[in-house]
């Protein structure tokens, strides 16, 4: 059947958004890590729908950064980390450099123990031989990616479906939320709030996938305006939906804990002791989807997370090391935590906490590249875009700073 001349734009715009679609649902997946578990049930549990707005507006903000992190690379054809090394001193790119790798050993440290405690709680597993486990699955799963991306995507993708999956049910479970909407009205009930609050936004913007973003649009560059337009609509559109599904699950986390622990006794504050409450509360169904949502997570996101490791040190350094022994030397920190017996749901929400000091070492440079007309040529962006950016990165610091003040002064 041949397309009637009316319909063939439309056919057109479709089937540029299915070749563009994929590298946002890569990075929705680090929006729904193991962290966003301990960090937005916690906040669920402790502060009951108090905190929802900072999930809604962290994701907001995500849409903007990844939106701008794809834009760079498509306009540019080169990743963030590359732009960094080409128009910064040695030294500013050395200390990016060394902050991006630590915010990779927190987020594998997250996702190592997320999958861990997952682990643990579907068959038994201790947590340093489950944490092993994590290792070797995330390794076949990174197989995948240098040379069958789109399967390395669809691998991913299929993962961030079990973890919608999971909390759908749990929310049908639970029934219609009340009082929800009061949770979109800003407000803090305390230090604790506010420890949380940093915790969850750092789970939500996450500093290693603004690095990623621009290495997984590389691929579509082009100079022609036209199809630079329409890679960019595609591009919007799959950061929308991608990371819509992410803000969903990670409201829904909320919700649930809201719903099914807060003011209803001590408050629950481990991942185990939520995935019990859940499981007396609404039924084994509701854990097991509970626990398996928690591994899917863990795994996918460990995956992603060596991977923008890798664009990381390629980007700022010009050096490659095999994926394995990277592998190896970021879960370091995981092994150690579960090996001292640290509890780990407290070692999650602290992980979060450093994502979230690393963001503005991520967003700053995005936000001074786009604005540069000798980088971004006519696609550069508005002032009214840069602005937004600058408020978002000074947001997110004096936020920072605010946690840091109260933290050392006791």
């Amino acid at each position: 059947m041949v397309d009637t001349p009316s319909r063939t734009p439309v056919v057109a715009r479709l089937r540029s958004a299915a070749v563009v679609m994929g590298p946002a649902f890569v990075v929705a997946v680090a929006y729904v890590d193991p962290g966003n578990f301990a960090t937005n049930m916690a906040g669920g549990a402790a502060h009951g729908h108090l905190l929802l707005w900072v999930v809604v507006g962290a994701s907001a903000l995500a849409m903007f950064v990844q939106y701008q992190s794809a834009k760079l690379g498509v306009v540019t054809g080169r990743n963030l980390p590359e732009l960094c090394r080409e128009h910064y001193p040695r030294p500013v790119t050395g200390l990016l450099w060394v902050q991006a790798e630590l915010v990779a050993m927190a987020t594998d440290l997250a996702e190592f123990v997320g999958a861990a405690v997952a682990l643990n709680l579907l068959f038994g597993v201790p947590l340093l031989p489950a944490a092993l486990i994590t290792a070797v699955v995330s390794a076949g799963i990174l197989a995948l990616a240098p040379l069958r991306r789109r399967r390395f995507e669809s691998v991913i993708v299929g993962l961030l479906a079990v973890v919608l999956g999971g909390f759908l049910y749990q929310a049908l479970r639970l029934g219609p939320p009340t009082g929800a909407l009061e949770g979109l009205v800003p407000g803090f009930a305390g230090v604790d709030s506010v420890l949380l609050a940093t915790a969850m936004l750092g789970a939500t913007v996450m500093p290693h996938v603004i690095y990623l973003h621009s290495a997984l649009t590389q691929r579509y560059h082009t100079t022609d305006p036209v199809a630079r337009r329409r890679v960019l609509r595609a591009s919007r559109a799959d950061i929308v939906v991608a990371l819509g599904v992410a803000g969903a699950v990670n409201a829904s986390m909320l919700i649930v804990a809201a719903g099914a622990f807060h003011g209803t006794g001590p408050v629950r504050e481990s991942l185990e002791d939520m995935h019990a409450g859940l499981g007396a509360l609404l039924g084994p169904g509701a854990a097991l989807a509970f626990a398996l949502a928690l591994l899917a997570s863990g795994l996918a996101a460990s995956s992603v997370g060596t991977y923008s490791g890798q664009v990381v040190m390629e980007g700022f350094l010009r050096r490659r090391i095999p994926m394995v022994l990277r592998r190896l030397l970021t879960m370091l920190p995981a092994l150690a935590v579960l090996a001292v017996g640290v509890d780990p749901t407290r070692a999650l929400v602290l992980s979060q906490v450093v994502l979230s000091f690393g963001i503005p070492f991520a967003l700053v440079p995005l936000v001074l590249l786009g604005r540069r007309a000798d980088v971004m040529g006519s696609a550069v962006n508005r002032r009214g875009t840069t602005l937004f950016g600058v408020v978002g990165a000074v947001v997110i610091s004096a936020l920072n700073l605010f946690l840091l003040a109260r933290t050392l002064s006791g």
